[in-house]
């Protein structure tokens, strides 16, 4: 699949699930949401059914019941809405993403460093800096 899809908030729930336990039956992925949304399994079902024809989920078959498994990291789902956004909101402009992003909330100074540290980093890679085209 050349580019993971977008993923709605309740999908997100889920996937946090599946990325967290592995793998999880339709109620087990309830009970775990259920603090924060009261959602039906059936649900639960239809939601992990439309993330298998998507190719963001897969399945297993044991005693009867389907457990669910993320075929998609957490990091390729990321990159993925991040590129998608940047793209949309800010034209493919990562400066103007970044700059968004550094000027719309308060930035403590530990977060500053960090940020510093990656850019730094990412600088000292080979091939770690490209012309924007």
């Amino acid at each position: 699949m050349p580019h993971p899809p977008l993923l709605t908030d309740l999908q997100l729930a889920i996937m946090r699930v599946l990325w967290d336990r592995g793998r999880a039956s339709v109620a087990e992925i309830t009970e775990a949401l259920r603090p924060s949304r009261e959602l039906a399994p059936t649900t639960v079902a239809t939601i992990l059914s439309r993330l298998e024809k998507r190719e963001v989920v897969g399945h297993e078959t044991q005693s009867r019941q389907y457990l669910y498994h993320p075929i998609l990291s957490e990091s390729e789902v990321r990159r993925n809405m991040v590129s998608t956004l940047t793209d949309r909101l800010f034209g493919g402009d990562v400066t103007a993403l970044l700059t968004h992003l550094l000027s719309a909330r308060e930035i403590s100074r530990g977060d500053l460093a960090k940020v510093k540290a990656i850019l730094a980093q990412h600088e000292a890679r080979p091939g770690g800096h490209r012309e924007r085209r």
